[in-house]
Parts: C-alpha cells; structure tokens; sequence
C-alpha cells in the first residue's frame, strides 16, 4: 500500500487512493471513489461511490462527501461540515440513485469552515472561503470570503488566507504581497 489507513478505517475493494493519503479512525471509503495524492482524512470520514477528491485536499473530522461531491486540489473542509446531494429530499419518495444526486464541485484552493453546509449543485469557485457555519445556497466566487445563513460575499481573500483590501479595483495582499485586480463580482490574481 502507498497510502495509510488506520486499522479502523473500512476501505472498500475498488476505491482508489492515491501515494501518500493518509486515511484515519473510523472512515468508510466507498469502491467507486476515487481519492487524489497526499490527502488527509480525520476522524469518522465518509466517502461515498462516485466521489472524486484531487491530491493534496485536507477533510477535517466528521466530514461526509456523498455522491455527486468533487473536490478538486488544495481543497479544506472543516471539521464536521455538510454536503448535500438531494435537493428535495423525501422518506416517502426516495431519491438515490445517480441520476438523482446533484454535482456539487469545489475548486482548486477553496477552504470551508468548520459546521458551514453545502447545500447540492453549487460550485464554490477557486481559492474562495466559506466561513464556519455558513450555508451555502448558490454558487460562490473565485477568492470570495462568504459568510451567514444564507450564504453571502461579505468580502475578498487572498490564495494565502489573508482578507485583501481594495483600493477601487486593485488589491495588494498585506501577508503575502500578491496582487489582484477586482472587476464587478469578479477577482482575478494578477500576474497567472
């Protein structure tokens, strides 16, 4: 094996997990999914069938990643966040099977807070950062600070983490120093 799994984690034949993914207490990855290179699983992480994480992505305790969640590299989930997958979820009419389950995609970078909800079929854009308890209902922007219930742009971030500061559409990052110009709802790095 090339990745670690702690003797109480379940992995099921047909998953795939990448060199170096190191796997916790109590996790129960799923045969169909496929988890990237030097990863993190904490404590008491699901991974359900037709779940993709890409290398280097850090799940924090008591996460569950069902059907139709992609992550892509450097993702951050909080301990005990949420994903959904079902947007009209009903005992009496169940809905589980793939065609069910809605895409929700986190991109390159992004970061969400501890307890924060993902309600299904968003994609939370790169380097973005839902705060902890937040609930995100629609789409988030690439390097946008959301916060609230419902989830709303309360600012900018910073691929290092750092609140960035506009000064009309520019942005210089007090920790780091990298530069981003801001056009409308829409942050772009400089110089990439």
């Amino acid at each position: 094996m090339k990745y670690f799994a702690h003797e109480s984690a379940w992995i099921d034949d047909g998953a795939q997990i990448g060199a170096g993914t190191k796997i916790w207490h109590f996790c129960h990855v799923m045969p169909g999914a496929v988890i990237g290179q030097n990863c993190s699983l904490g404590q008491n992480v699901f991974v359900a069938n037709r779940v993709t994480i890409g290398d280097h992505v850090k799940i924090q305790n008591n996460v569950s990643l069902y059907e139709g969640v992609i992550l892509e590299d450097y993702v951050f989930c909080g301990p005990s966040m949420v994903f959904t997958n079902v947007k009209t979820p009903r005992s009496a009419y169940p809905r589980n099977t793939a065609a069910d389950y809605l895409t929700t995609r986190v991109k390159h970078g992004a970061s969400i807070g501890a307890n924060a909800t993902v309600v299904c079929g968003v994609t939370i854009h790169d380097w973005a950062f839902v705060a902890a308890g937040a609930v995100v209902t629609r789409d988030v922007p690439a390097y946008a600070l959301v916060a609230g219930v419902p989830g709303r742009v309360i600012g900018w971030v910073c691929e290092c983490g750092a609140t960035l500061r506009f000064d009309g559409d520019h942005a210089v990052c007090a920790d780091c120093g990298k530069t981003y110009h801001k056009s409308g709802d829409m942050v772009r790095r400089e110089g990439v």
